[in-house]
């Protein structure tokens, strides 16, 4: 799970705004300041029913056979370490999106994008309204500008001869000595039907923008969210992927990103957690590979980490370890340290380098916004060889300055203090 720590601001709930034109609510946060000061995470969600599979016949080349689930193949890496029981191990096998790399050509994924309104409740389950302004929060503004994104349009990179979407370019230079020139990992977006999530008060909080509207951002409790997003069975009207199954608008063959606005999760550890990615199980074997992202307006949390940093982060993720939960596959790497103080022993692209003063690669696009992708460890960083096989011998990318050097062997818990 990721944990990108910064210091929590103790008094960010409690806060107030001095000379105010209205009293702020008891659940209402001010938006001066936005969240600079708050924990900035992303995290790797399980569904509400904690799927962990024993399915399958192992680990093969040709990808998990055992799910009906989206394009990915398998492969593996040596490298000193330890395993989750404590043991030395020396292989390490991971799933990834898409189809080998030596075997060349496109796989082009279908990539729904479902928006998802929030709507703000009273206790009675009421619509809320504060100043005589209803509480709820609309996607459509950042639709488009995520669609024209790098993340799901083309821009020129150095890993790539033609123009491609960030991600594959980080693929590609991740595999840049055994990829052929033509292969490529594509994702084909599509806008599908608005969603609305229901909150009740008490499971959330609110900013308003400076019109009194709804909202500067949201923050929700991360039981409540997860619940509210995953269906206890396939088709569930009760939750967003429910009801999105249900309409045909996500498949097992797809990789589905569910768009919010400005909406962020909190837990025991605090705020805030941007995105996720993970897969809903259906029975008997249907796997919904997904990612919950939210759209980050300028200045919430700091001048880089705006826009699609969460969503190019968690599609990165997901492109290297698709099937987060799924036991034969999980992808378990050596312990390691990252520059911004995480330890942990899967390979967490984004989270290497979330958090980090040069963690994004603004990208200007041809509608003329500049866009906040998040650079991404390869491969090579999590193997810790210090002769890496990626692009220019690089272990970062899109930008290769920011991990100079792979991954120091770690001991369990890389002996933090807890």
């Amino acid at each position: 799970m990721t944990r990108f720590y910064q210091a929590l601001c103790a008094g960010l709930f409690a806060a107030a705004v001095a000379g105010s034109a209205f009293a702020l609510e008891p659940d209402e946060l001010p938006a001066a300041g936005g969240l600079k000061d708050a924990g900035v995470r992303t995290g790797q969600q399980l569904n509400s029913r904690g799927f962990r599979s024993k399915i399958g016949q192992g680990h093969t080349n040709s990808g998990v056979t055992a799910l009906d689930t989206l394009p990915n193949w398998n492969g593996h890496f040596n490298a000193q370490g330890i395993d989750i029981f404590g043991n030395p191990q020396v292989i390490w096998y991971y799933n990834m999106m898409g189809n080998r790399p030596e075997l060349g050509g496109t796989t082009t994924i279908n990539a729904p994008i479902v928006p998802v309104d929030v709507d703000l409740r009273n206790f009675d389950g009421s619509p809320r309204f504060v100043n005589g302004q209803r509480l709820i929060s609309h996607v459509a503004p950042f639709v488009q500008p995520t669609l024209q994104s790098p993340v799901f349009t083309n821009a020129k990179w150095s890993s790539s001869p033609v123009p491609t979407q960030v991600t594959d370019a980080v693929q590609r230079a991740e595999f840049f000595q055994n990829a052929k020139s033509d292969w490529h990992t594509l994702l084909n977006p599509t806008v599908k039907t608005t969603r609305t999530m229901v909150l009740i008060r008490g499971t959330y909080q609110f900013a308003l923008n400076s019109d009194g509207t709804c909202c500067a951002f949201i923050l929700v409790d991360s039981n409540t969210f997860v619940n509210k997003l995953f269906p206890p069975t396939e088709g569930d009207p009760r939750a967003i992927i429910g009801q999105a199954q249900a309409a045909g608008e996500m498949t097992t063959n797809d990789f589905t990103t569910l768009l919010f606005p400005n909406t962020f999760l909190f837990d025991s550890a605090g705020c805030c957690i941007l995105g996720f990615h993970s897969f809903d199980f259906e029975v008997p074997n249907k796997a919904f590979v997904m990612n919950y992202s939210s759209w980050i307006s300028p200045g919430l949390f700091g001048d880089a980490f705006t826009d699609v940093t969460a969503v190019s982060h968690e599609v990165a993720e997901a492109y290297n370890d698709p099937l987060v939960s799924f036991d034969l596959v999980h992808n378990i790497t050596p312990w390691w340290e990252a520059p911004n103080g995480l330890c942990q022993d899967n390979l967490e692209t984004g989270d290497v380098i979330e958090g980090l003063p040069n963690a994004t690669f603004p990208t200007t696009m041809p509608n003329g916004f500049t866009y906040h992708p998040q650079n991404e460890a390869l491969l090579q960083w999590f193997i810790g060889d210090p002769k890496s096989k990626a692009i220019n011998g690089a272990f970062s990318y899109p930008d290769t300055t920011v991990l100079p050097t792979p991954a120091a062997p770690q001991p369990p818990g890389c002996n933090q203090v807890p």
